[in-house]
């Protein structure tokens, strides 16, 4: 899809506060985590992308998720899936003109997009 560029990676795992002490220190970053759920985002002008830390949804280990920002997620999720992907978290909105998905690639690997 032309246009699309890297705009986040994300951090999730058991201990969101843990995780979002030990990237802080380790980088010099804060986190802004005023929301419900104290989901950690650091401002892209000083990380040159977003960065989030926050909890598994599963609860497990957790994992690392780097995102595409593209114009049209449902579009991009379609491909994916003529090219050998899988949707793993169609498309919603976590908050107001935010919208998110996750696909796995042919091998397995997970990405996730937002739609710019």
């Amino acid at each position: 899809m032309a246009g699309a560029r890297f705009i986040q990676f994300e951090v999730v795992g058991k201990d969101q506060k843990a995780l979002q002490g030990f990237y802080g220190k380790l980088f010099d970053w804060s986190f802004d985590t005023n929301n419900p759920t104290a989901y950690g985002m650091t401002d892209p002008a000083v990380t040159g992308a977003t960065v989030g830390v926050g909890p598994s949804q599963d609860g497990g280990n957790g994992h690392v998720t780097g995102y595409i920002g593209v114009s049209d997620v449902d579009a991009t999720l379609a491909r994916a899936g003529e090219l050998g992907g899988k949707t793993i978290m169609p498309k919603f909105s976590p908050a107001p003109g935010v919208a998110i998905a996750l696909f796995a690639d042919p091998e397995g690997h997970v990405i996730g997009l937002t739609e710019m």
